[in-house]
């Protein structure tokens, strides 16, 4: 493993991007959505972790007064595994927290264990559930919070 680092999201980077959200999702976004929310959506943080010059995952939120709403994480089914995700959700939560802002919320999969318990080594908690979220096969989604109270 060489360099690997978190950073910022730029537009040359979508093209790696939807290569990512291709392969993790099967209703991806298009290359305009996530040239909007770079551009055009002042309220959207985006970053991607990047190992050796290839985006290995990239994870986004909105922070909206006082809270960040993570909108999406995903991680290159190769690079899984291997702490990007972990470095991902850091990045995060590093800027939430940097602008005062330390409520956080999420929703993801009620099947999908593995991020469940990435977000709770970052003091997310679940909450709630969304019946039927997932449009694609109708699945659950668990609402999870990081407040003040429980960031570690």
């Amino acid at each position: 493993m060489g360099v690997v680092r978190a950073r910022s999201m730029t537009v040359e980077d979508i093209p790696q991007v939807l290569e990512i959200e291709n392969l993790c999702f099967t209703v991806p976004w298009s290359p305009e959505a996530f040239e909007m929310e770079i551009s055009k959506n002042k309220f959207a943080q985006y970053v991607v972790a990047e190992v050796d010059g290839r985006i290995a995952g990239y994870g986004g939120m909105w922070f909206i007064v006082d809270e960040a709403h993570v909108t999406n994480i995903a991680v290159h089914p190769q690079y899984r595994a291997k702490g990007y995700g972990e470095l991902i959700v850091a990045a995060m939560v590093r800027r939430a927290d940097d602008q005062g802002i330390y409520q956080m919320t999420l929703e993801v999969r009620a099947s999908n264990h593995v991020a469940q318990n990435l977000y709770r080594k970052f003091g997310f908690e679940p909450c709630g559930v969304r019946p039927k979220y997932y449009a694609d096969n109708n699945e659950d989604a668990v609402i999870m919070w990081r407040t003040k109270e429980n960031c570690l």
